[in-house]
């Protein structure tokens, strides 16, 4: 079989014995020096490499933006509105299709002594400035056209110049397999293999939501006002019962989003005081983020169904300011700020109508809630609850709490009876407010209400000075009608233990 040996003939070789040199030149200085020179070379060549990677990686990006950015000036048409408008739209659309306006790191050692690589929004705002300085001073007749074209030129200049250095960098790495050196070096057949014990498979347990966590509805059917539209943000159910206290630290929720502190915090920012809001989003650059901008969306359609129309429309604005600054990167901030604080800028004009579109829509949708929820209440006569109440003003209704480790079986029954309560109904009844029970009773279900109320009188948590009226029952109601007429005529109660639906 013939043995290959061509292989050989790719060493690279500085000291090789049979090298022959001048004789006033000292052999081994000549080696060394040749060593070196050879060493040096393959240095700079690697670094050529890795420089031209990068530089490869960054134009592409650049490219990819430019050729956006004309396909959003295209998609314009023969718009006549004003172009600064135009490009402005063109900008904010093109930065939104790239989540990330940072460039690649660069490798070590690689434009060591240039500064700060710039952002893709500054490369772009920069290439902006330049074309658009171009066609003025040319003074075309269509400026749209003329700038994509512009554009254009600048794109194949880029494009072009992708073709050269992917040339030098075949080049250079053809170069570098040529010759076998010691990096190439590296071990064949070795290897080792471990025994690892079996992982016995992980089981996950259920999610459970931790004590204090709300529960968010759209719609609360337990609302204790009829007619009104319900926020976001509200919660229902006898579950309500376990959410007092409540931290506002929980985990952000997708589908319920809410603002942070500091989103809330900027919210508060007058509108137009821009020097401000700049100043705060560069003291807190988390502040950009997309959970704020729609917790604060939340926040205005809330405000709108309250009925607090300037915060709702405040919160718009700090909103799509947020956005703003979010598509277009942290180094476009600035770049936006300083268009918008320009007096009569296209781009102040641009941000002012999305503004105004959103909040009218905002405000349009609340009150459309608020009719609906107003026609639902005279459809349906109010909401029904359960309520305690002492019919006579001057009739107390006292609560008393089964103690603990008692002896006597009825105590020891009543205590179990209320450790089955949830914390929160616990906590109003030790409190002995009579209006902290009933406001844990209207977030209940009727049913839930009625049992509870059930369950506190065969406790004996309920004691009573004077006669208490049932109104569940026709006596009670024809009693408490009878004493009502005879005591107070203009009066409206509410009996204990008894159903309520609110007026009108």
């Amino acid at each position: 079989m013939a043995l290959d040996y061509s292989k050989w003939d790719r060493l690279e070789l500085s000291d090789d014995s049979d090298i022959e040199v001048h004789p006033n030149v000292d052999k081994r200085s000549f080696i060394r020096a040749k060593q070196n020179q050879i060493h040096q070379e393959r240095v700079n060549r690697r670094h050529q490499i890795e420089t031209l990677k990068y530089e490869r990686l960054v134009n592409d990006g650049l490219l990819a933006r430019i050729d956006k950015l004309i396909f959003s000036l295209r998609a314009f048409g023969t718009s006549t509105a004003n172009i600064d408008e135009l490009i402005f739209q063109a900008l904010i659309q093109s930065a939104g299709a790239f989540p990330n306006d940072n460039p690649p790191p660069r490798p070590k050692n690689v434009h060591a002594n240039v500064e700060a690589q710039p952002t893709y929004s500054q490369m772009m705002g920069t290439l902006v400035d330049m074309v658009k300085k171009e066609v003025d001073s040319s003074n075309s007749g269509n400026q749209l056209q003329s700038i994509i074209a512009e554009l254009q030129v600048h794109y194949n200049k880029v494009d072009n110049l992708q073709k050269e250095l992917n040339t030098k960098l075949g080049e250079l790495e053809q170069e570098e397999a040529r010759k076998i050196t010691s990096d190439n070096i590296r071990t064949g057949f070795d290897s080792s293999s471990i025994s690892k014990p079996e992982e016995k498979p992980s089981i996950s347990k259920k999610a459970v939501p931790k004590p204090g966590a709300a529960v968010e509805l759209i719609h609360d059917p337990s609302s204790t006002k009829p007619g009104a539209p319900q926020r976001l943000d509200s919660v229902s159910s006898g579950a309500e019962a376990d959410t007092e206290g409540a931290s506002e630290d929980d985990p952000y929720d997708e589908e319920n989003p809410k603002a942070s502190k500091e989103g809330k915090e900027f919210s508060k920012i007058p509108i137009g005081d821009y020097r401000a809001c700049y100043a705060y989003i560069s003291d807190h650059p988390a502040v950009i983020a997309e959970r704020e901008t729609d917790g604060l969306l939340v926040e205005a359609f809330n405000a709108a169904i309250d009925g607090k129309d300037a915060r709702s429309k405040q919160c718009v604005h700090q909103a799509l300011l947020l956005q703003y600054c979010r598509q277009l990167g942290r180094d476009g901030i600035g770049m936006f700020f300083k268009r918008i604080m320009t007096k009569d800028h296209q781009a102040k004009k641009v941000f002012t109508d999305d503004v105004n579109s959103t909040y009218a829509r905002i405000l349009k949708r609340g009150r459309e809630m608020v009719a609906e929820r107003e026609a639902e209440g005279e459809a349906t006569g109010g909401v029904e609850q359960i309520q305690l109440h002492a019919v006579d003003p001057n009739t107390k209704i006292n609560i008393m709490i089964p103690p603990t480790n008692s002896e006597d079986p009825d105590e020891a029954k009543a205590r179990e009876v209320f450790e089955s309560f949830p914390p929160g109904l616990q906590r109003a009844l030790e409190s002995g407010s009579l209006d902290n029970v009933n406001k844990i009773l209207a977030k209940m279900s009727v049913e839930e209400a009625e049992e509870v109320v059930g369950q506190l009188g065969e406790g004996g948590m309920l004691s009573l000075e004077d006669q208490i009226i049932d109104a569940t029952t026709e006596e009670g109601q024809a009693a408490l009608k009878e004493f009502e007429h005879q005591n107070h005529p203009s009066s409206t109660h509410v009996e204990e233990g008894g159903r309520t639906e609110d007026p009108e």
